[in-house]
């Protein structure tokens, strides 16, 4: 289950570690489910605390900074969690990161479902 940046990441290689740890944390925590739309286009549905929206937001930007090719839309859906929040977070990459997101939802699933990273 290991993840690899593509070349088009900027993100120094000392910190991407800790990038795919923010990750991790977010798919145990929060992530419900994990659908293919298409092969450059995953949903991912989270629920969680109060404040989960902002920290997606958050780790969104971030990674979209570094690897740019990336489009994160966060999306708050109505009657989340008690007294938390409900998330669609949809990702998109072009054609050519194909692969990249799949790696990234197959991560996400393997994560949520309570494998070890």
């Amino acid at each position: 289950m290991s993840f690899e940046a593509p070349d088009a990441c900027t993100l120094p290689t000392a910190e991407r570690p800790l990038r795919l740890a923010e990750f991790d944390a977010l798919f145990t925590a929060a992530v419900r489910r994990v659908e293919t739309v298409s092969p450059t286009h995953a949903r991912m549905r989270l629920s969680g605390p109060a404040g989960l929206d902002v920290t997606v937001r958050d780790l969104a930007a971030r990674e979209t900074q570094c690897c740019s090719f990336f489009t994160f839309t966060v999306t708050p859906q109505p009657g989340g969690a008690a007294e938390g929040e409900a998330l669609v977070l949809d990702v998109e990459v072009p054609a050519a990161y194909a692969e990249v997101l799949a790696s990234l939802a197959g991560r996400a699933s393997a994560v949520a479902a309570g494998a070890t990273p």
